[in-house]
């Protein structure tokens, strides 16, 4: 694999005309389709049947899991609904395989995912052919009023499988961290070079600006509506926060120092025994980071990843600054000056993940995708080296738990002074 994932064929809205039988629409709709689909099964191609078993914490999944999550979404959204003649593959994958839309029935105890070990990566596999052929079956042969209603359709599932895509590579990742032996899941996998070019600081003076998704093109509800917010005068800093820089704060007692902590940051981080970031182990005094190349020694000059929003946050008052804004954030990576906004690590930022003026859930089951979850949860910027290359956007809402780290989670800092 290579440091980044491969591109998948842009998702195709944009021209809606069509004629009978596989016209253009339906046409890249199947093309994008397999293309997602091919990148899916590419990312699980490593891992052995046991691997996609594993489950190695409530907040992660099984990528066999995975695999037949992203399927039941097309089964369950689009064939279901949309072509009469569909037969499920096997009554109780509905139930095995749903997540957490209660709307479309009762679903199986998230964090005992990893005790199913029936059905099988292989059985899996068979699920996905079978839905993948009625898929292609479908859309080539849907009528044009048919395809207008379920290209959009179409396309939230294949986002929501690029979502999949990453997490499928960070929960193994996390999976394989609780190995002793620190299996690669790929041995030729590198953190990618940051650029680390130009001053060190970008300057946004105050001023309005229309924040959230504008145009045609792809977005979740979550980025809309956009709207006008006050931004500035502030800092940010055009490079992400480096090892190095967090080795420094480590030594300065940065993880002992209660003064610099939230109060229930400095109570997880005393609970959990936090010391480091993390996926970080000291082995012979070295420390060493455990990546999808295996165990590494930690690269100075990498940014830092695997931290929490409460570490991010505490680096960031032992710095003298505190973290942008998600409206700060989005308006500097406009200017097109920040480095590596995407493609290494998502950011944190300090905005509570919470609905746009004026947001309203879409109708029926899609409506639980994002909306019920904005609460108690902080929003992060960019993308990751997990993230597939399409899948990025300036307005792009990511959202975790404070205390969560096992995504590729970093951060870049911002200044009021």
């Amino acid at each position: 694999m290579t440091s980044s994932a491969s591109a998948a064929a842009p998702l195709p809205l944009a021209d809606k005309q069509q004629t009978r039988g596989p016209g253009p629409l339906a046409g890249r709709l199947i093309a994008a389709f397999q293309a997602v689909r091919g990148e899916t099964e590419r990312r699980a191609a490593p891992l052995s049947a046991e691997d996609q078993v594993i489950q190695s914490m409530p907040d992660a999944s099984p990528i066999k899991w995975h695999r037949a999550h992203t399927t039941w979404f097309f089964e369950q959204f689009v064939l279901g609904v949309h072509c009469p003649d569909y037969t499920p593959f096997h009554p109780d994958y509905a139930f095995l395989f749903n997540s957490y839309y209660v709307s479309a029935g009762p679903r199986h105890t998230r964090g005992e995912r990893g005790l199913i070990t029936r059905p099988g990566a292989s059985e899996i596999t068979a699920y996905r052919r079978h839905v993948d052929a009625a898929m292609v079956d479908f859309l080539g042969h849907a009528a044009p009023a048919t395809l207008e209603v379920v290209a959009p359709l179409v396309e939230v599932g294949l986002n929501h499988e690029q979502q999949h895509q990453e997490l499928m590579l960070t929960d193994i990742l996390h999976a394989f961290a609780q190995n002793p032996t620190a299996p690669a899941y790929d041995p030729a996998w590198t953190f990618p070079a940051p650029a680390g070019t130009g001053e060190d600081w970008i300057s946004l003076a105050e001023g309005i600006h229309t924040v959230g998704h504008v145009g045609d093109g792809y977005h979740f509800d979550n980025e809309g509506p956009a709207h006008r917010a006050l931004v500035g005068p502030v800092e940010i800093a055009r490079n992400l926060v480096t090892n190095a820089e967090w080795l420094a704060f480590m030594a300065d007692g940065g993880y002992e120092a209660a003064t610099l902590w939230l109060m229930d940051g400095f109570a997880t981080a005393s609970r959990e025994g936090w010391q480091a970031p993390g996926h970080w182990y000291k082995v012979q005094d070295e420390w060493r980071i455990m990546t999808l190349g295996g165990l590494q020694p930690v690269d100075p000059h990498a940014p830092v990843c695997h931290v929490s929003y409460y570490e991010a946050d505490a680096f960031a008052r032992w710095s003298g600054k505190h973290l942008p804004t998600e409206m700060e954030w989005e308006v500097a990576a406009r200017s097109n000056q920040l480095n590596d906004a995407f493609g290494l690590v998502w950011q944190w930022t300090r905005s509570a993940y919470s609905p746009y003026p004026g947001y309203r859930a879409i109708e029926g089951a899609l409506g639980e995708y994002n909306g019920k979850f904005m609460v108690n949860q902080l929003v992060l910027r960019g993308s990751s080296l997990a993230t597939p290359a399409d899948h990025s956007r300036v307005t792009y809402r990511n959202f975790f738990y404070p205390h969560h780290r096992w995504q590729f989670t970093g951060l870049r800092l911002a200044d009021y002074a």
